[in-house]
């Protein structure tokens, strides 16, 4: 298990990581700041491309976009095999630093 890093990638703003299970139907994926501090996340039970904060690519399908629960802005999304983990939660998917 890797340490905690100190950002989810060096290349970019934020990092999305993996899908968490809640059980009961209902996934969490959580948006770290470069300090790997939890700054948005969406959990659902529906299907997170459909729900207004993460658009997805098509098949085979990786979150490309990221929209702010706080101030609206518009991120693009990349898969970024450097990225490393924050706590448990691995990074692969990094969100430029500039809004779009």
């Amino acid at each position: 298990m890797l340490a905690m890093a100190t950002t989810p990638s060096p290349n970019y703003g934020f990092g999305v990581g993996n899908v968490q299970s809640l059980g009961g139907g209902y996934n969490r994926w959580n948006v770290y700041d470069g300090n790997c501090r939890v700054v948005d996340g969406l959990t659902t039970n529906g299907n997170p491309c459909t729900q207004g904060m993460f658009g997805c690519s098509p098949p085979p399908i990786k979150f490309n976009r990221y929209t702010s629960s706080y101030n609206g802005g518009v991120y693009s999304c990349y898969p970024d095999s450097s990225a490393e983990n924050c706590g448990n939660d691995p990074v692969s998917v990094c969100v430029s630093s500039n809004g779009s």
